[in-house]
C-alpha cells in the first residue's frame, strides 16, 4: 500500500505559478514510476506530466509542455508539478498517482496503482 497525499493547490490569476508536490509512505517510493494528472468538471481525467523511477526520464501532454515541469526527490519520497504561465484551462483537480508497472511514466491511468486524494487548481482569467 502507498498513500499519496498532494499540497499546494489554490487559486491563481492566469500567467501566475504554482507548485504542487505529492508525499508518498508505505513503499519504497524509488520503485514507483509517478505521474500527475487533472480532471476538469465535466472532463475524463487526463494525463498531465510523468516520471520515471529513477527521475531520468520525463514526459508531458502537449497542453502543458514547456510550461509544466515534474520532478523527484526519492530521499524524501517526494514529486512535484511546477506550473508555470497558467491558464484558466488548467483549471482542475490534479492527482498524483504511483505506478509500479513500468521503469518509465505512462500516460494511461490504468497503469497507475494508487492514488492521491487530489488537490483544487483554480486559474482565474
Amino acid at each position: 500500500q502507498v498513500d499519496l497525499v498532494e499540497s499546494g493547490g489554490g487559486l491563481v490569476q492566469a500567467g501566475g505559478s504554482l507548485r504542487l508536490s505529492c508525499t508518498a509512505s508505505g513503499r519504497t517510493f524509488s520503485d514507483y514510476a509517478m505521474g500527475w494528472f487533472r480532471q476538469a468538471p465535466g472532463k475524463e481525467r487526463e494525463f498531465v506530466v510523468g516520471i520515471s523511477r529513477s527521475g531520468g526520464s520525463t514526459s508531458s501532454a502537449d497542453s502543458v509542455k514547456g510550461r509544466f515541469t515534474i520532478s523527484r526527490d526519492n530521499a524524501k519520497n517526494t514529486v512535484y508539478l511546477q506550473m508555470s504561465s497558467l491558464e484558466p484551462e488548467d483549471t482542475a483537480v490534479y492527482y498524483c498517482a504511483a505506478s509500479s508497472t513500468f521503469f518509465h511514466a505512462s500516460t494511461a491511468a490504468r497503469w497507475y496503482n494508487y492514488w492521491g486524494q487530489g488537490t483544487q487548481v483554480t486559474v482565474s482569467s
